[in-house]
């Protein structure tokens, strides 16, 4: 049973209350209750509603709803002795009226704290997942564009043709594909002519391939590789924008506002995408486990690229101690838009056939060879093909190196953490394909041999962190604590890795 408390308006100059909840008591708002009351949910272990002794200095309340401390500290207070009869005394009265009274009372303060309630939370079961050395199937690894002035987004005369370059994204390149191919999309409006290719057929170029058919243009693709062989094909993908991408001191006003543009079109493409079959596109809950859920002051390092109005966090969620399997004393949730590459990519190359578009496997040495092109217009979406195909000596490789066991599909949810005496960071990625592990960021190498310290490091820190979950309960549930949140904003998106 709910117990109020009421505190005269006139006595809030003489005490002060500090409650301090046990772990596992949440405190929450009260719909429709009146901001000038205090609930504290719990009742006496013999049934009966009651206070704590307000006349200690300290009072318990552990059987109010889970547990916690409740302080009625005496304050310095000047006052005559009239006014405190008049006011004080009354104010006590008050008390004792709230505790005999009938059970219907009528709140008449006008100026107290909002409605404040503590109630257990249910904990979430997750299943574990089953991480040996013998389900490890395969290890991959991908070369990340990355150029420090951040990605191209430009359209150049050569000859009479029109380059439109759109590379160097780094790790999100996943990301930001529909929104810089849309914009590349619209430099090619400019010219008459409706006929463009595109060079690359990673997520990038086929963005861009589908984004010129949607503007009414005949495309041609032309590749070395196409989908299961691309970069894009070795990502671990997700909807991280600023993933890799830029250092913060090459940026300029000008390229922010191309970023801000692209990732906003990106993340509404990929919204309509989600849910979509064959598409491999969804959303899924992320847990960050960890031991201090301090968020990163100013929204991280590349916080101040959203408005300021786009910050609102509203999808973020700070799970207790006994809340959640980890083994950790906090873990943060928050929505992850997920993309499964070898789904996602082959329903682009899907879609851009059927729509009357060709590929064509073929090699570029030279700018020069593109000329023999018979399009007036060329996309340039080769990645770290530009270095050598167009002499940017700017783009570098950020080599990434992941490890895939055998799916569980009854694991549908990210995880990343480390134990106290860890230093490596354990992670999970569940898609139909496998359940990936580990992540490396490893700039300037250009081998494609695995890393075999780096997949041990990976393997063995993923078995000890997720062997210390706790085992789920049988009948409680394994989703979310409650009703699911508003689509989360751009910006909590940011900063995150693919």
């Amino acid at each position: 049973m709910a117990i109020l408390y009421y505190i005269h308006a006139s006595m809030r100059g003489a005490f002060r209350v500090r409650v301090t909840p046990t772990p596992g008591v949440r405190m929450t708002e009260i719909p429709g209750r009146t901001p000038r009351t205090r609930v504290y949910n719990g009742a006496h272990p013999g049934g009966q509603s009651g206070l704590p002794d307000l006349t200690n200095r300290t009072s318990s309340f552990s059987s109010f709803g889970g547990g916690g401390l409740f302080e009625f500290l005496p304050r310095r207070m000047s006052m005559d002795r009239r006014n405190f009869f008049k006011t004080g005394g009354m104010a006590l009265a008050g008390f004792g009226l709230a505790g005999c009274g009938p059970k219907k009372v009528v709140q008449t303060a006008p100026t107290l704290p909002r409605a404040l309630a503590f109630a257990p939370r249910p904990a979430i079961d997750l299943t574990p997942p089953r991480i040996t050395w013998e389900r490890v199937i395969r290890t991959t690894i991908g070369l990340r564009p990355h150029r420090d002035s951040g990605f191209v987004l430009k359209g150049v005369k050569f000859d009479d043709r029109t380059v439109i370059h759109d590379y160097g994204f780094g790790g999100a390149g996943m990301s930001l594909a529909w929104g810089c191919g849309a914009m590349a999309a619209d430099m090619a409006l400019e010219q008459g002519d409706r006929r463009a290719a595109v060079l690359g057929c990673g997520s990038p170029g086929l963005t861009a391939a589908r984004q010129l058919q949607r503007r009414g243009f005949a495309v041609t693709i032309y590749t070395l590789a196409v989908p299961p062989y691309t970069t894009s094909n070795m990502s671990s993908a997700g909807f991280t924008p600023t993933a890799g991408l830029v250092s913060a001191d090459q940026r300029t006003p000008a390229w922010d506002a191309q970023f801000r543009q692209a990732a906003e079109i990106s993340y509404r493409q990929l919204q309509l995408l989600a849910g979509a079959p064959g598409y491999g596109v969804y959303w899924i809950d992320n847990y960050n486990a960890t031991d201090d859920p301090t968020p990163p002051a100013g929204g991280g390092p590349d916080g101040d690229l959203v408005p300021e109005h786009l910050r609102t966090g509203r999808d973020r969620e700070v799970l207790g101690p006994g809340e959640h399997p980890f083994p950790t004393k906090y873990a943060i949730r928050t929505s992850a838009l997920a993309i499964e590459p070898s789904i996602y990519l082959d329903a682009l190359v899907r879609d851009f056939v059927l729509f009357g578009g060709k590929i064509v496997i073929r090699k570029f040495d030279t700018p020069r060879d593109l000329m023999s092109l018979s399009e007036p217009v060329i996309i340039n979406c080769t990645g770290l093909g530009s270095k050598t195909l167009f002499e940017d000596e700017e783009l570098v490789p950020v080599r990434g190196q992941l490890t895939v066991c055998i799916p569980q599909p009854e694991v549908h949810y990210r995880a990343s953490g480390r134990l106290p005496n860890s230093t490596i960071n354990a992670s999970i990625n569940p898609r139909s394909d496998g359940l990936v592990i580990g992540n490396m960021q490893e700039r300037g190498n250009w081998s494609l041999e695995p890393n075999e310290e780096v997949r041990q490091q990976n393997v063995n820190a993923a078995i000890a962190f997720f062997a210390a979950m706790r085992a789920p309960t049988g009948g409680v549930r394994r989703t979310r604590s409650g009703p699911g949140p508003a689509i989360p904003s751009l910006e909590s998106f940011y900063g995150l890795e693919s």
